[in-house]
């Protein structure tokens, strides 16, 4: 099993790991093949980005589990060999694609998944921005730098406390907020400049909740209707 201790970001103000290189170019071109084949009707289109959604919905009442593509697995299962969701498996994949200026509403993930969120990052960069909402005031804490073929895995007060959030804007600036530098594959410097591409992310996470369906009652239902 990898260790993780070696990717701790020890400037991040609660646990966060920050692996480069995590997906070599091969797998995320594969990825990305992958992501754009599928027919239009699997995109969900909001108004600032699309997605795919794989697993199922989670629901306070228990995910009602659906089929993940097998091309996935092999994430899943390098995620889940990291041992970070208490030795369960990964069961739920979220895929963004992020164009230029596009981005997210400050947000937490919220209770129905298990409280970590792991991310690998294809096509282009990203950087996530964390805020605490202290009283109604979204004070600024720290910033990540997403770099492509990396995995960013949040825990603790990263996950529960701190709301994340991708600015609307084409082009990034590195900043000081960014706690990650020496972490990254490549060398970047405070003010440098960084134009956006097209972004897709895969957010793999694990809902411990699943749902008990009686096979058996829903066929009768059908049938009685």
């Amino acid at each position: 099993m990898q260790s993780l201790n070696q990717y701790k970001v020890e400037l991040s103000p609660t646990t966060t790991y920050y692996i480069p290189n995590f997906i070599t170019h091969d797998e995320e071109q594969e990825i990305l093949k992958k992501v754009y084949e599928v027919p239009k009707p699997k995109w969900t289109y909001l108004k600032n980005r699309r997605l795919q959604d794989y697993g199922g919905i989670p629901h306070r009442n228990g995910m009602i589990v659906d089929k993940i593509p097998s091309w996935l697995d092999v994430y899943l299962d390098r995620v889940s060999k990291l041992n970070v969701f208490n030795g369960q498996r990964a069961n739920h994949v979220l895929i963004n694609e992020y164009l230029p200026g596009q981005g997210i509403m400050p947000h937490l993930d919220g209770s129905l998944f298990y409280p970590t969120i792991t991310t690998i990052t294809c096509g282009s960069h990203g950087i996530l921005e964390f805020l605490d909402d202290y009283y109604g005031s979204r004070i600024p804490i720290c910033s990540l730098l997403l770099e492509r073929y990396s995995l960013v895995i949040l825990q603790g007060e990263m996950y529960g406390k701190y709301l994340h959030c991708i600015n609307e804007v084409e082009e990034d600036v590195i900043t000081e907020e960014v706690v990650n530098l020496k972490k990254c594959g490549e060398i970047f410097s405070v003010g440098q400049k960084l134009k956006r591409e097209t972004r897709v992310s895969l957010t793999i996470r694990n809902v411990p909740k699943l749902a008990k369906l009686d096979l058996m009652n829903i066929i009768m239902n059908k049938t009685n209707k």
